[in-house]
């Protein structure tokens, strides 16, 4: 599996941490995949734009441009680029910054309709909107080792029957509402057997809530993840959801999972070894409905989760 590296004996401790790579005490090494793993990696995959037809745009115009082109490609952010309102993204595209400092700001990413997109390393700020809104029946998205903060709503939304997704190794920081996944208590139709996420490695740092905030979804598979400092409350299952906490890392938050926020009717949850500090219960809720997990995976050791993914979420570590 792609997340495991094998650790010669003949290495120290010192010269890994030098590296800026965290140690479990067994074996693996927990770094960056170059293909997702977990619910992007089923229905035929995400290879995301050619890696042969190549573009790097430093202005909105061609962003824009880049992002709606019908070609199968690879669209390289360089520098902070400034957009109004949302730019769309075709299907067959992979976004991808260069360097750590790299994105947009002022505006958001629209995936509405389209499959096989990657958005990797790319720092977004202060959107007007959503900062990466995932609808229509979207599928097979990879959104990985971004850096999110300050946007109006959603820092990364899913919704409308989106499916076949995976969100692994993001920052998330000074925002409130940083994940929705189903937007609407009325919306069943559309995203029941639908919306199937996997949250990986991604680090929740001070947010108030929805990480993420699930309706309908079954299972969504929450996973290794560092939790600090969280306002309000960690993984918000509702609508008769499934989702399958695991492993994480919760530290200095008073509401790990809840089973219910809102208007909403109440989902379930099933935890398992999730680490807490200075932490408190989880609440869980018909856990046996949660349904299996249908992909193959190795799981971190949640005591080694935090320094594992504060070393290696966000930009400039791909």
């Amino acid at each position: 599996m792609s997340t495991r590296r094998t650790v010669l004996s003949a290495l120290s401790a010192g010269v890994l941490a030098a590296s800026g790579l965290a140690v479990a005490t067994a074996t693996p090494v927990w770094a960056a995949e170059t293909s997702p793993v977990g619910f992007a990696s089923l229905n035929g995959g995400t290879p995301g734009g050619s890696t042969s037809t190549v573009v790097t745009v430093t202005t909105a115009s061609a962003l824009k441009s880049a992002l709606s082109s019908g070609t199968s490609q690879t669209v390289r952010v360089s520098g902070l680029i400034t957009i109004s309102g949302m730019y769309s993204v075709a299907s067959n595209k992979t976004v991808i910054g260069v360097g750590s400092g790299s994105g947009i700001t002022g505006g958001g990413l629209n995936l509405s309709g389209v499959k096989n997109v990657r958005i990797r390393n790319l720092v977004f700020r202060n959107a007007a909107d959503d900062s990466i809104n995932v609808q229509e029946g979207s599928t097979n998205i990879w959104i990985d080792h971004n850096d999110l903060s300050n946007g109006y709503d959603g820092l990364i939304d899913i919704k409308r029957g989106s499916d076949y997704i995976t969100v692994s190794w993001n920052r998330l920081h000074n925002h409130d509402k940083s994940m929705l996944l189903g937007h609407s208590d009325d919306n069943g139709s559309q995203d029941i057997g639908k919306l199937r996420v996997t949250y990986k490695h991604n680090w929740f740092e001070g947010t108030g809530q929805r990480h993420p905030r699930v309706r309908f979804a079954n299972p969504v598979h929450v996973l290794n993840n560092y939790y600090g400092n969280i306002g309000s409350y960690g993984v918000a299952s509702t609508e008769n959801a499934g989702v399958f906490v695991e492993r994480n890392y919760f530290e200095n938050v008073g509401s790990p999972t809840v089973t219910q926020t809102g208007d909403s009717a109440q989902g379930n949850v099933k935890v398992l070894n999730n680490y807490k500090v200075n932490s408190g219960t989880e609440q869980v809720r018909n856990g046996a409905s949660v349904a299996a997990i249908p992909y193959s995976y190795t799981p971190q050791a949640n005591n080694t989760v935090k320094a594992t993914v504060v070393a290696g979420a966000g930009t400039g570590k791909i």
